[in-house]
């Protein structure tokens, strides 16, 4: 008997991006909610594995940032980019400057915008959620709204602020799926449920997105990038939590599992054997 066939399948690497926060103690935390790590283990069936939030080490030597970016996404066969309270900064998609008080993470940006165009262009698979979504439309060119509920026709899409976790991931709104588009594929529905727990949303998308899904106050949802050797889609909404439980949710992760899994088969084809065949 081939002992190999009985191994389980070997998990995906998938990066899952982190915030950098203050402890309250003079010092300072890389951090990713828990949510998202039980997601890439549960729903993707991936080993996490935490990005720091670096980018500000580099400086100016976009030449080291680059090198240190490919052997990173090298290494990686999916990246999960994370939800957060906190805003992009609005000199990076040339915005007025926020309002005082306003939640920023510099740290951040300077880690996950480069490494978003980087994983695109180097078709890894890339699976973007709430500010992750954010991210994505400023890292290709788009521009954002930071404060959706004061655009005139658009709704509140803030979360309810319930210490029930259940509350406010619950279902706030529907959204219509673009006909034919990458999300209408994967879920082969045009209208689904979704949460909402976001202030800042896309104001113009991104030139190499495509649009997937809006809510009925004609806010951005969800988009794509055709254009990406990999897998590439941006959500507004919050899949990670109970995503198991969520059919639609479920089929989202599913589709970002089976891409990181095809790319973690394909590095681990040994180099002579893939020149061989």
């Amino acid at each position: 008997m081939d002992r190999s066939s009985l191994r389980p399948p070997l998990r995906p690497l998938v990066g899952v991006t982190a915030c950098l926060k203050e402890n309250g103690r003079g010092g300072w935390h890389h951090t990713v909610g828990d949510k998202y790590v039980r997601a890439a283990i549960q729903a993707v069936a991936a080993l996490p594995v935490l990005i720091p939030a670096v980018g500000p080490e580099f400086g100016e030597d976009a030449a080291a940032m680059t090198e240190a970016l490919d052997r990173l996404l090298d290494s990686l066969d999916g990246v999960l980019l994370t939800g957060s309270p906190s805003n992009v900064e609005p000199y990076h998609y040339g915005g007025e400057q926020s309002r005082q008080g306003t939640a920023h993470d510099p740290a951040r940006d300077a880690t996950t915008l480069p490494l978003i165009r980087h994983a695109l262009d180097r078709g890894v698979p890339l699976f973007a959620i709430c500010r992750g979504l954010q991210e994505v439309n400023v890292a290709l060119g788009g521009t954002l709204h930071q404060l959706v509920h004061e655009v005139e026709g658009r709704r509140d899409h803030r979360s309810p602020k319930s210490s029930d976790i259940d509350v406010n991931y619950g279902p706030a709104h529907d959204i219509e799926i673009v006909e034919g588009g990458l999300l209408h594929r994967l879920l082969g529905e045009r209208r689904v449920q979704v949460n909402s727990l976001h202030a800042q949303g896309v104001d113009r998308l991104a030139p190499r997105a495509r649009l997937e899904a809006v809510a009925e106050d004609g806010q951005v949802e969800a988009f794509s990038v055709p254009d990406a050797p990999g897998f590439a889609l941006a959500l507004q909404w919050h899949p990670e939590h109970r995503a198991l439980e969520n059919p639609v949710s479920k089929k989202l992760f599913d589709a970002f599992a089976a891409a990181c899994r095809s790319r973690a088969a394909s590095r681990l084809v040994p180099p002579m054997r893939a020149a061989a065949e």
